[in-house]
């Protein structure tokens, strides 16, 4: 962990934003986007089993043995880092990238300020696009934090793993991990929704479950914030619509249309005249036309309304570079971002779970299409006399997805009341 420590340190004073480690292997950083070898520095296979087992908690060791690579996300002194330990043929590696120390604005991003502007919004559906690596992440928390500092609001967010920590401001934030706080993307929408928020931040829309619930959670007058793979926003839109069944799309696109707010595609690549890498992004804004083409699935005309929407905020990646980068005076370089923080993390993460009190035992089994209900009553000891009250002691197995219907017709079935 000493020599990981020392790595990790002295990576972030350079502005390396990731480390790779490989068994036997050289170790390998990445600099603005360029991959650089550093071939005094070599990690054995003991040592990165070492590693794994002083920074994995015992439900993420289980993950690694069970799956051979898991993805999690930790503090090292005051630098925050997300990791991927997976195994190779040559034994374990971990991918490291590091998360800026401090949690950047709009601003230090160099990003446009219709992206701040869009954080003043109370209810409505804002997409962040692009693809893995294009720095999705970083402007969502951007966005989170200046909502934060700006407005009294309940935001909570769901990721996978969680990236950068929060200190509530003007708002309350609460942040839950996949695995760690809550089994899926689906339950803690569920969850979210009883927990009286204002805004809500899923870290990436995947299954088609998961994205009903969000447009639900936007129809319902809460301001979602999500992320999802795609690379323009006509693919985008299709992402979304083709995963429900051919029959309900229409009334997916009309939900879409009426929620959407902000639909971000979003490139990380070098920009010459500034000499650093620079989000560039596409811009689609919820004008009467875009709502329209969205209904009507004429998703083929999207990028020309976004290319005549110069007036509702609307930018192409050409015209965001013409309009925007080439006429910006000043850059923030990203070096900036990712010095470690003289902010020291308040707490460790906590991945504590609730346990039952003795004698209950209640499992939840996997994600079945029908309510599965076992009953298990053991034979009362002493005979029972005719009117007595008798606590039967009955054990169930509650499959989470059942309806409350499915439930009580299950019990009705077992014919134990």
């Amino acid at each position: 962990m000493e020599k990981f420590d020392k790595t990790v340190k002295l990576c972030a004073a350079k502005g390396i934003s990731d480390i790779h480690l490989m068994a036997g292997q050289p170790l390998v950083y990445r600099k603005s986007g360029t991959i650089y070898f550093d071939k005094k520095t070599k990690w054995t296979n003991e040592e990165l089993i070492a590693l794994a087992k002083e920074v994995l908690n015992p439900l993420q060791q289980q993950t690694l043995a069970e799956r051979n690579s898991v993805d999690f996300a930790i503090s090292v002194g005051n630098i925050r880092l997300r990791i991927n330990i997976f195994s190779t043929i040559k034994g374990l590696s971990a991918a490291v990238r590091l998360l800026p120390g401090q949690i950047p604005s709009v601003e230090d991003l160099n990003l446009h300020p219709s992206l701040k502007e869009c954080c003043e919004l109370k209810a409505g559906l804002i997409l962040i696009c692009g693809a893995t690596g294009s720095g999705k992440s970083t402007t969502m928390a951007a966005m989170i934090e200046e909502i934060n500092k700006t407005r009294p609001s309940h935001i909570i967010t769901l990721e996978d793993p969680v990236e950068y920590r929060f200190v509530s401001k003007k708002s309350l934030v609460g942040q839950r991990e996949l695995n760690t706080h809550v089994p899926s993307y689906e339950q803690g929408l569920l969850d979210v929704l009883r927990e009286d928020p204002d805004v809500i931040v899923i870290g990436e829309l995947r299954e088609p479950e998961t994205i009903r619930l969000t447009l639900h959670a936007a129809e319902s007058g809460h301001l979602v914030i999500a992320s999802l793979h795609a690379s323009t926003s006509e693919d985008a839109i299709h992402r979304i619509c083709n995963s429900f069944s051919p029959e309900t799309q229409d009334a997916v696109r009309s939900q879409l249309s009426s929620t959407i707010q902000l639909l971000a595609i979003q490139q990380l690549a070098h920009y010459e005249r500034a000499g650093i890498r620079l989000p560039i992004l596409s811009i689609m804004r919820a004008s009467q036309s875009v709502k329209g083409l969205i209904r009507e699935n004429k998703l083929g005309q999207i990028e020309s309304a976004i290319q005549t929407g110069k007036a509702y905020g609307m930018y192409t990646i050409e015209s965001y570079k013409k309009e925007f980068l080439d006429k910006k005076e000043h850059f923030i370089s990203p070096s900036k971002n990712f010095k470690p923080s003289e902010v020291v993390v308040p707490e460790p993460d906590s991945t504590q779970t609730f346990t039952p009190s003795a004698g209950m035992r209640i499992k939840v089994e996997e994600l079945r299409p029908q309510a599965k209900i076992s009953v298990d009553i053991p034979r009362q000891p002493q005979p029972v006399q005719e009117g007595q009250t008798v606590d039967l002691g009955c054990q169930y197995v509650i499959d989470e997805h059942a309806s409350m219907d499915q439930l009580i017709t299950e019990i009705k079935r077992s014919g134990k009341y």
